[in-house]
């Protein structure tokens, strides 16, 4: 057997059960806001880092196109702010790096809307200054982090941080909980969930 793949998916399956204990009020905070924000019609953007980057490119598509194929629904407005390689390096060069998702929340961010920030630290300073702005904006944000959480859980509506230190199993939590809520946010929109949002 090979010890290294053995003792990687041992960790990560015993993260999963020490998530379930740390998070799941969080989870649940995070599903009610953004289904609030969809049903407003308000958008879901999303910022993250390297491999966050790509889960927030991954997270917007799920919400705009479907993830359950047993429902039939319309797009839920997301937008990762993450994707547009002259936008990012335009702002890099011109408004430093850690201005970039700020500025593209400054951009599109409505009052009402979401954003989603994704830092495994919860310190990278692109994030935070994105998160900053949503706030003075009057957008609601949820925080997906780990560790001790840094800046996002004094920063965020919610912030759900998974309870370990080591960036690979907080970034394969941050996938499985994006799932997760997107999941629950479409049924819970448009599926069979109990507490499915009744039309007015």
């Amino acid at each position: 057997m090979n010890t290294f793949f053995e003792e990687s998916l041992r960790e990560s399956s015993a993260l999963s059960l020490a998530t379930i204990e740390a998070c799941s009020r969080q989870v649940a905070d995070a599903v009610d806001l953004l289904a609030a924000t969809a049903k407003a019609g308000g958008t879901v953007l999303f910022c993250g880092n390297g491999g966050s980057a790509a889960d927030c490119q991954h997270l917007a598509t799920e919400l705009m196109i479907r993830l359950s194929h047993d429902i039939e629904r319309p797009a839920i407005g997301a937008i990762s702010l993450c994707t547009d390689p002259s936008n990012m390096t335009a702002g890099g060069n011109d408004i430093g790096f850690e201005n970039v998702f700020a500025r593209n929340v400054e951009g599109v961010g409505r009052a009402g809307d979401a954003l989603v920030a994704i830092s495994t630290s919860g310190r990278s300073e692109n994030i935070v200054r994105a998160i900053e702005v949503a706030r003075k904006r009057g957008l609601h944000t949820v925080g997906l982090t780990g560790g001790d959480g840094g800046k996002l859980p004094e920063l965020c509506d919610t912030t759900i941080v998974i309870p370990s230190s080591n960036t690979q199993r907080i970034q394969e939590m941050h996938i499985t909980i994006g799932h997760i809520i997107c999941e629950s946010l479409e049924r819970r929109l448009y599926g069979s969930d109990p507490n499915r949002e009744q039309s007015s």
